[in-house]
């Protein structure tokens, strides 16, 4: 009996080894036989560094500048010459000081920083995680930190020579307008509406800047208003691939190849709700395990708060969802002791799909 846990992050509340570690504990207090193979994912955001560690990769630390200027140790996850970056782990909401703010003034640069420090420590392809950014600074923190100039791209070039970039995105927006980096994402970073008009402007001018020292203009291609245009430097300035960031996470951490045999998947993430069903976690893991695992296998979900219909559950693959709050209703008590809860939704899970296959197999 194989049981594959890949689930994401409940944000704010429990890491992802630690989801399955107690979906775990439960399934095996029901079927004392079954082999749980954790699995940590994550959608290109926060948590990606960590899903690589989980999975073999050797962390890297570094220290760089985080949004607002301050040192901060952050790092990349390293295997072979292949990096690991996430630039929330360095240039990210959750290393604002205290918290607070700097719409107009934080920076991308220590996430450079990073990419630098990996680049000179041999790695010829850098995975860029970028979820979560705290700037809106088009990226040019991110490349200036590179060669020490936004816009020298003899330098640039020189200093990426023999260097895949692929940047994990699951955005669309273009970097300015009224669906840009600014406009959207601008005031989750806490901007004031004129401060989304004076942003965007910048980028207007950033934009202009490099298309005039490229020869081409992507401030409109899909994603590059990602993280506050760090993907429209990473696509105009350093010739990177997007790609959907749960899809590259699988890829990271060998989730396909470890679907051989399993008897259940359990994915999940904090929420389930209309953003599940484009590009995160959850939708992901069920779309790559239908392709690969046998017909029929069950894919199952755990969750914090389950917000979809049974019918959009199964439009994404997902059999069905197990949510703490089915377990107990206050939210701050989900919130602040999940573990056990965990354990009792994996009892439920195995209960449910595993002892009935074993009836059907005629085994039990």
């Amino acid at each position: 009996m194989k049981v594959i846990v890949a689930s994401d992050k409940f944000k704010g509340s429990v890491g992802s080894d630690e989801v399955a570690a107690a979906v775990g504990r439960g399934v095996r207090r029901v079927r004392p036989d079954a082999t749980v193979v954790s699995i940590p994912v994550a959608d290109g955001g926060d948590g990606t560094l960590s899903a690589a560690i989980a999975s073999g990769f050797e962390l890297v630390p570094v220290t760089a500048s985080g949004p607002t200027g301050e040192l901060v140790r952050s790092g990349f996850a390293r295997r072979g010459d292949v990096a690991v970056v996430e630039l929330a782990d360095v240039s990210g909401l959750v290393r604002l000081p205290g918290g607070r703010p700097a719409p107009m003034t934080a920076t991308s640069r220590g996430t450079g920083e990073v990419i630098a420090a990996a680049i000179d420590g041999g790695c010829t392809r850098v995975i860029l995680g970028i979820g979560g950014s705290a700037s809106t600074d088009g990226g040019a923190g991110l490349v200036e930190a590179l060669t020490g100039s936004p816009l020298d791209l003899p330098a640039l070039r020189q200093r990426l020579k023999g260097v895949e970039v692929v940047v994990a995105c699951d955005v669309d927006n273009p970097l300015t307008g009224p669906t840009g980096a600014a406009a959207v994402y601008g005031p989750q970073k806490g901007a004031t509406p004129e401060q989304v008009v004076e942003l965007d402007a910048a980028l207007s001018r950033w934009a202009d800047q490099v298309a005039e020292a490229t020869g081409q203009d992507l401030r409109d291609t899909p994603g590059a208003g990602a993280a506050g245009g760090v993907g429209f430097a990473a696509l105009a300035l350093l010739g990177a691939e997007l790609r959907p960031g749960i899809e590259l996470v699988l890829e990271l951490v060998g989730f396909h190849g470890q679907l051989a045999g399993a008897d259940l998947v359990v994915t999940g993430e904090g929420a389930l709700d209309e953003q599940t069903l484009h590009g995160k976690a959850v939708a992901g893991v069920a779309a790559a395990a239908r392709a690969v695992a046998s017909p029929g296998i069950p894919i199952v979900a755990v969750c914090g708060v389950n917000r979809l219909r049974p019918e959009q559950l199964r439009s994404a693959g997902v059999l069905a969802a197990y949510a703490l709050t089915d377990l107990e209703s206050d939210v701050r008590k989900c919130i602040a002791e999940p573990r056990p809860l965990l354990e009792r939704l994996g009892e439920r899970i195995a209960v449910d799909h595993l002892t009935m296959n074993e009836t059907e197999r005629g085994i039990a």
